[in-house]
């Protein structure tokens, strides 16, 4: 898919920050690139997150109207928008142009609307429709490099909803105990990297791998474990799958290389090594890294039943409030249906094994943005990602978006031009110059708080413009100028000192200063402040 313009008439959930911001997302059409993705830059507090929620709540609103199997619960029902898009229908068309809105009426409740373009005209569409599914977005999917209760809402709800779809068919007879329909929402963070990394390093080609753990000076996956635990003693817990669930279950216990059962907790412990027999079972019953990943998400989604009845009241009060002053807690290691333990891999030097945890927090978050955009390479995806660099060091964050531009895919690299490309959508907010110097002007959009509307001269909170600078190449400088308003770019306490060295009036001092500091710009205008102080003095 690919946005155009979003135009949010009333965000409750934002608190009002970004209610009657309409933004144009349209981009020029590069050699029929299919992955442009847009970067969003600007200072804390400017709405960034807060936008990439809103896409969230839109999309849950928009599947929770047409198939509420997909998506059981609207995160905001009192969300009022509109948007236009355009999406692949079928690899042998062009995209299709769509519009969705729900804005009150004053006669009755807000109810979606879904127009789609055929020529000139605009059709509408009921969200009864069998067509109407193939208008939306295949999957939305969230990621977040830290407790980010902003964007992370929608997905834990519609995470929740799955759980309690999941514990309510699995209450029928086995012969009855019907498929729950998979969530349109799919959330990446740090508690789902393991389900990213396993089923990629499986599942993924020889490329796909090399490209996931290089940073990490790493070639292979060694050997993991899984855990499914259905009770526990003295809790009251029992979690009864769908026939699906235990169908999937069944099937990992054929792929593994040993387990065992604890009929007390109903607790299966499964032991995998991996070598070519082991990535051939997984792939005789999976195929690809997504069906893989698909599955242990859905085992890892029921650890929200295992989460206390006053805890999950006490987030639905706040959701239902927009009080988010906490989000739904996770559960401790020994009181989850679903965990991993026990994850090794194999170097690219030496012959000891590395265990997980000696992993970096950056290490682990640039094999799970990577896993996660290498193994979703379907069309009519929205990635909506925050700030997914944030533990990059400054050569990763460099080389960030020429990573992800060519990350081996099923269909080609992103960077591909042509049909076999998949049609996808990123919004990727970050607080860094880097990711804009490697994106065009028309990719990148510049928040900032309070102000009026650059076109309508009205009031608003925030604001979302193009930057007045081309930005593909500048200098972080430049960027840093522009964006984020700070000039010179250095920091407070060496700007503070070349002030006060600037005013001084004694050459003595000025030439102690001028030892404590690196070169730069505003050391040259300080040497030749000196030499005009000497040159009057000569005098």
């Amino acid at each position: 898919m690919r946005l155009k313009h979003v135009h949010i008439v009333s965000a409750p959930s934002c608190g009002g920050l970004l209610d009657g911001l309409k933004v144009n997302l349209v981009r020029p059409r590069d050699e029929g690139k299919a992955f442009q993705p847009l970067c969003m830059v600007g200072p804390n507090g400017s709405g960034k997150s807060q936008f990439l929620q809103v896409l969230a709540e839109i999309f849950q609103s928009a599947w929770h109207a047409v198939d509420k199997s997909a998506e059981r619960q609207d995160s905001n029902p009192k969300l009022q928008f509109a948007v236009e898009y355009s999406i692949l229908q079928d690899r042998k068309s062009e995209p299709t142009d769509v519009r969705l809105s729900r804005v009150n009426d004053v006669a009755k409740k807000a109810a979606l609307t879904i127009e789609y373009r055929k020529g000139d005209v605009w059709t509408k569409c009921s969200p009864s429709e069998k067509i109407a599914k193939g208008l939306l977005p295949a999957l939305i999917v969230g990621y977040t490099s830290g407790g980010n209760e902003t964007l992370s809402v929608p997905f834990f709800v519609s995470r929740a909803g799955y759980a309690a779809d999941v514990a309510k068919r699995a209450l029928k007879k086995a012969a009855d105990a019907t498929h729950a329909t998979d969530p349109r929402l799919m959330f990446i963070d740090f508690g789902t990297h393991l389900e990213v990394l396993a089923a990629n390093l499986i599942l993924g080609n020889d490329a796909q791998r090399t490209e996931l753990l290089r940073a990490a000076r790493l070639t292979d996956l060694h050997s993991l474990r899984c855990v499914i635990q259905l009770a526990r003693r003295g809790a009251g817990l029992k979690v009864r799958l769908t026939k699906e669930l235990n169908q999937a279950m069944g099937l990992l216990r054929r792929c593994a290389t040993c387990w065992q059962h604890d009929e007390d907790t109903q607790t299966l412990v499964l032991d995998f090594h991996l070598n070519s027999a082991t990535r051939k079972g997984f792939g005789t019953f999976w195929v690809t890294a997504l069906r893989l990943y698909t599955v242990l998400h859905k085992f890892a989604m029921l650890n929200d039943l295992a989460i206390s009845k006053s805890a999950r009241t006490r987030f639905n009060r706040e959701l239902d409030t927009r009080r988010f002053a906490s989000h739904l807690p996770e559960p401790q290691d020994e009181e989850k249906v679903f965990r991993f333990e026990l994850v090794r891999f194999r170097p690219a030097a030496g012959n000891e094994i590395v265990d997980y945890v000696a992993l970096s927090d950056g290490e682990h978050q640039l094999a799970q943005i990577l896993g996660t955009m290498c193994m979703v390479s379907i069309s009519n995806v929205l990635f909506l990602m925050d700030e997914p660099e944030s533990h990059f060091n400054p050569d990763w964050r460099v080389k960030f978006v020429s990573s992800l531009l060519n990350l081996p895919t099923v269909n080609g690299k992103r960077s591909d031009t042509g049909a076999k490309c998949a049609l996808q959508e990123a919004l990727i907010s970050t607080h860094s110059p880097f990711m804009a110097s490697d994106l065009p002007r028309d990719q990148v959009l510049l928040f900032k708080k309070a102000g009026a509307d650059t076109k309508t001269g009205k009031a608003c909170a925030v604001t979302i413009d193009k930057p007045e600078v081309q930005t593909f190449g500048a200098t972080f400088d430049t960027i840093v100028e522009h964006c984020f308003g700070v000039r010179p770019p250095i920091s407070t306490m060496a700007r503070t000192e070349f002030e006060k060295l600037m005013k001084s009036d004694s050459p003595e001092e000025i030439k102690v200063g001028l030892n404590k500091l690196a070169d730069s710009v505003d050391k040259f205008f300080l040497k030749d402040r000196l030499r005009q102080l000497e040159k009057g003095q000569g005098q």
